[in-house]
């Protein structure tokens, strides 16, 4: 059963579900039976439905009549699309968080540090978290809640961990690469949007 914590049960089960594509624990095209999950988790099937529902707003599932629901067949040019999105959302807040970030990059420092150990110990799972978490925070720093929104709304932790799993993409040193990005805030480096947009669209995957 799943425990009590600060999230909302809908959350929960979500990340769930997302674990489960992410894992491989259910493949594309693999069908998710709502009242499977209700019963291992042992919660009513609404907050599943929610749940669901959510994943195929960001496109990890789709639904048809008579048909249920499954895993998405994604193709490599929709897990490319989101980097270009994210570059420029991030250029954005860079630019706004740079006079923040100058004074103080705390809330960065931890998640690198993180990174290192991340790297050191090849965890894959926590090189997602906390690279996520980290370009959270700088988008936090902006200020602009709208512009912090739109790039939650992006799955980005999700549509991260797909790419490193399904097209295998790794970069060179998490840690070292975001790093860089942290000594650019405290430097006010005039370029820092651009920097920063550089540095997401350098995760993408390379062209085949």
């Amino acid at each position: 059963m799943i425990p009590a914590v600060v999230h909302s049960l809908r959350e929960q089960i979500r990340e769930h579900i997302v674990e489960g594509i992410v894992s491989g624990r259910w493949k594309p095209g693999e069908r998710i039976v709502e009242r499977r999950i209700a019963v291992e988790l042992e919660v009513s099937q609404t907050p599943v439905r929610e749940a669901l529902r959510e994943l195929e707003a960001l496109r990890l599932i789709e639904s048809a009549p008579n048909k249920g629901v499954r895993v998405r067949e994604l193709t490599r040019a929709e897990l490319e699309e989101i980097y270009p999105v994210r570059a420029g959302l991030e250029q954005i807040a860079a630019e706004l968080a740079a006079p923040r970030l100058a004074a103080d990059v705390s809330a960065l420092r931890p998640h690198v540090e993180a990174l290192y150990e991340a790297d050191r110990l090849g965890h894959g799972e926590s090189q997602v978290r906390h690279t996520v978490a980290f370009h959270r925070e700088l988008v936090r720093a902006s200020g602009n809640s709208v512009l912090l929104h739109t790039w939650e709304g992006l799955g980005i932790e999700v549509w991260t961990a797909l790419s490193i799993r399904w097209l295998g993409t790794v970069q060179q040193s998490y840690a070292e690469e975001h790093e860089a990005v942290l000594r650019a805030f405290q430097r006010s480096d005039p370029d820092i949007g651009v920097l920063v947009k550089q540095h997401v669209l350098g995760c993408a995957p390379a062209p085949r």
